[in-house]
């Protein structure tokens, strides 16, 4: 395997303990888990809006033309659209639409979480296929994302009986989703020659679509200081992750 490749796995793997370990702040009080929301959440929004906005669009215009990009930026916009609609379990914040806690609907709940995680995959390993240092800030995003999300995982699990080291090891097999989609479009990509402009543009439609329609309405839902303080958090988000990205000279 190539250095890339193992970079990758490397940078996917620090990604997913990340996650997981903010996801596990769910087990601490109540009041440090709001906290916990109330910080991370925004911090994703606006590290996927830097991510896409930064580097992933960037990146595909230099490889192919734009109008053309960005009907598939549009295209990764509806499907995801579409993915959530089909599937109310994608995000932490339809914990309420779940119905009675039973076996059948936790099954569901990581058929969810599993089935985002291979969609990550998919988006980092388009990013490695273009370059180690846009794979590294897709990843940071995608990670910056996936803390929030795993806390809601977390919590709607918990909720319906599960045990916290039942919740723990469950969402580490969905978290091996990422791995392998991320693995197995990098060495398909490495021998077959993708469209990588067109997934970086369709990678970019995902996170803008997680970003402004998931996550940007929870923030306008709150009171008039949270509110604030979570906007203050996505342009921190925005900012910190548009410097790294410059660091990086993606």
């Amino acid at each position: 395997m190539d250095t890339t490749l193992w970079l990758m796995i490397a940078v996917i793997l620090a990604g997913s303990a990340l996650s997981l370990a903010g996801g596990a702040a769910i087990f601490l009080s109540k009041k440090r888990r709001n906290m916990a929301i109330l910080l991370t959440l925004p911090f994703g929004a606006g590290a996927l809006l830097a991510a896409a906005f930064f580097d992933l669009l960037p990146e595909a215009f230099e490889l192919g033309e734009a109008r053309t990009l960005l009907i598939w930026t549009l295209v990764g916009f509806l499907a995801f659209f579409l993915l959530e609609r089909a599937s109310t379990w994608f995000h932490h914040h339809h914990e309420h639409k779940l119905g009675r806690r039973n076996e059948s609907q936790n099954i569901m709940v990581m058929i969810g979480d599993l089935l985002h995680n291979i969609i990550d995959g998919l988006a980092i390993a388009a990013a490695f296929l273009v370059n180690p240092a846009t794979g590294i800030v897709t990843t940071l995003a995608v990670s910056a994302h996936e803390i929030p999300k795993e806390l809601g995982t977390f919590g709607i699990l918990l909720s319906r009986g599960w045990r916290d080291r039942k919740v723990m090891l469950a969402n580490m097999l969905t978290a091996i989703g990422t791995l392998v989609a991320a693995v197995t479009v990098y060495v398909l990509g490495s021998n077959v020659k993708l469209p990588e402009a067109e997934l970086l543009a369709l990678t970019a439609g995902f996170f803008v679509y997680v970003a402004a329609s998931d996550i940007i309405p929870d923030i306008h839902e709150q009171p008039h200081r949270t509110g604030m303080t979570q906007a203050g958090v996505l342009v921190a988000g925005v900012v910190l992750v548009g410097a790294v990205i410059h660091l990086l000279g993606v």
